[in-house]
């Protein structure tokens, strides 16, 4: 058995051990185990510094959780989009691949927690369908494989399914979701690494919260990954109480940029079971966004999104740059809320823009403007745009 076997193996997960180590009444700890069990090793135990810290509240149980049981089981729609056992197929060209139920640790605002730990919701008796619904779509040239965690697999069955899925010719990446080089980042051997290499393109995306999971452990499984020629990739979730604040998120990026592990996406917290009181408002990741364009490296600024609910995919969100935009010119503020203006010149996609050829007399514009920017002042200011209301979408 590996030392990563055994630390799973010696995770805290049973009632007694929640009311023990961790002081929770032991009827809410019968209810929350019922709800969604416990799974904390003994790495990630370590981290947590005092009670109802970052690292507490990610998997800790939390009677809140109780308290939250109208949301939807499946916020992402991720069953009705699951044409064949074990796998989900959102996007044109890209597939999810479930491949194992478990985890190394079970976060508490998972939003899959209505199939991890339970072996039957993810069975290794539906790869071999999954496998032949990746074969016969052709157009389908990204596999995510996930769980679960795909590293809870041996390295000898994780190697059967990558042979598998890198014999599929028209599948050219594939891509690990898995978040032991956070929590448990000894799974993270050269034995793993080097059976990785045979297999490239391959790229993991990992799961780093939180400043203080980055630890010298950590910081090494990333490494050795990057060094195995495996780019690593972050996503993180905006969860009240862990990360909701700027400075701890640049915190974050700046040092996972440090271990080689490029910040790729930050989520909105998904509207999952269970999960209530980790949900900030998007006003609140605006801000963290602000925080970091501008002011850090743009290699340290992630995408920004909600993972619509009902299965609408991942939709960006940006704060409001773009104060005007015509045929003619784009007028924007920049992270020091300084405007300036930029010329929408004349192509195929706006005949009429800035040196348009349709302009007659010389001018570019219907305001009379000569196209050297000296219309006239009020020209430039700008202008109010009617939003819809929320009513008139809906209808």
């Amino acid at each position: 058995m590996e030392l990563w076997q055994q630390m799973v193996r010696d995770s805290v997960h049973t009632v007694d051990q929640l009311v023990e180590k961790f002081g929770i009444d032991r009827k809410v700890a019968e209810e929350l185990d019922e709800f969604f069990q416990a799974r904390i090793n003994p790495y990630y135990l370590s981290l947590i510094r005092h009670p109802g810290d970052p690292i507490w509240r990610q998997c800790v149980p939390d009677k809140a959780e109780l308290e939250d049981f109208d949301a939807a089981e499946d916020p992402l729609m991720e069953d009705a989009m699951s044409p064949v056992p074990n796998i989900t197929h959102r996007y044109p060209d890209r597939a999810l691949f479930l491949v194992t139920s478990q985890c190394g640790l079970y976060c508490r605002f998972c939003t899959r927690k209505r199939k991890v730990g339970d072996y039957e919701k993810i069975s290794m008796k539906g790869l071999e369908s999954a496998f032949k619904y990746l074969e016969e779509h052709t157009e389908i040239r990204d596999v995510i494989l996930s769980g679960g965690d795909p590293l809870m697999l041996t390295d000898a069955m994780l190697e059967k399914i990558l042979q598998r899925i890198r014999a599929i010719p028209h599948i050219e990446i594939i891509r690990l979701g898995t978040k032991m080089p956070c929590v448990l980042p000894q799974r993270i051997t050269n034995k793993l690494t080097n059976m990785l290499k045979k297999y490239h393109p391959i790229y993991v995306n990992t799961h780093f919260n939180h400043p203080w999971e980055i630890t010298p452990e950590s910081s090494k499984a990333c490494e050795m990954l990057a060094d195995a020629g495996v780019p690593v990739g972050n996503q993180m979730v905006i969860m009240k109480g862990v990360n909701d604040d700027p400075a701890v998120v640049k915190e974050l990026m700046q040092k996972l940029l440090r271990i080689r592990v490029r910040p790729y996406y930050m989520y909105m917290a998904d509207e999952t079971k269970g999960a209530n009181h980790f949900r900030t408002s998007i006003e609140t990741g605006l801000k963290i966004l602000e925080g970091l364009r501008g002011h850090t490296s743009g290699l340290a600024i992630p995408h920004f999104v909600i993972d619509a609910p009902g299965g609408g995919g991942k939709i960006p969100i940006i704060p409001n740059y773009v104060l005007h935009k015509d045929e003619e010119r784009i007028i924007l503020r920049n992270f020091q809320h300084k405007v300036y203006t930029y010329k929408n010149y004349a192509d195929a996609n706006n005949p009429e823009g800035f040196g348009s050829k349709n302009k007659t007399n010389g001018k570019n514009g219907k305001n009379g403007s000569n196209g050297n920017g000296k219309g006239k002042k009020e020209d430039m200011k700008p202008k109010k745009i009617k939003l819809p209301e929320l009513s008139e979408i809906e209808n």
